[in-house]
C-alpha cells in the first residue's frame, strides 16, 4: 500500500520542479528576446545616426558649393560696378563670426520688412 501523504509530497515536489523548469525557460527566452530587441534597436539607432550625419555632410557640401558660387557671382557683380552685400561666406572661420554674420542678416531682413511694410501701408 502506498501512503497518501508520501504520494502528495512527491507529487508536490514534481510539480514544483516542472513549474521551476518552465519558469526558467520562459525567463531565459524573455531575456534572450530582450537582448535581441536591444541589439536591433542599437543597430537602428546607429544607422539613423549615420544617415543624419551623411545628410548633414551633403548639405554642408551643397551649402559650401552654393556659397562659393554666390561669393564668385558677388565679386563679379561688384567688379562690374553694381553693389554687393558685405558678407563673405568663405571668411567665416569661427562660430562667433558666423553668429555675427547671422545677426547682421537678421537685422537687414528686419529693416527690409519695415521698408516693405511702409510701401504696403501708405
Amino acid at each position: 500500500m502506498s501512503n497518501p501523504v508520501v504520494d502528495a509530497f512527491f507529487l508536490g515536489r514534481a510539480f514544483a520542479e516542472v513549474l521551476s523548469e518552465k519558469l526558467e525557460g520562459v525567463y531565459t527566452q524573455t531575456v534572450n528576446e530582450l537582448g535581441k530587441f536591444d541589439a536591433e534597436q542599437r543597430e537602428q539607432l546607429r544607422q539613423f545616426i549615420e544617415e543624419v550625419q551623411t545628410r548633414a555632410q551633403q548639405a554642408d557640401r551643397n551649402t559650401t558649393t552654393t556659397a562659393s558660387r554666390s561669393t564668385t557671382t558677388s565679386s563679379n557683380t561688384t567688379s562690374s560696378g553694381t553693389t554687393s552685400n558685405d558678407y563673405n561666406f568663405n571668411a567665416v572661420s569661427s562660430p562667433g563670426d558666423l553668429q555675427t554674420m547671422l545677426d547682421q542678416l537678421r537685422a537687414e531682413i528686419a529693416s527690409l520688412r519695415a521698408e516693405l511694410k511702409k510701401y504696403r501701408n501708405p
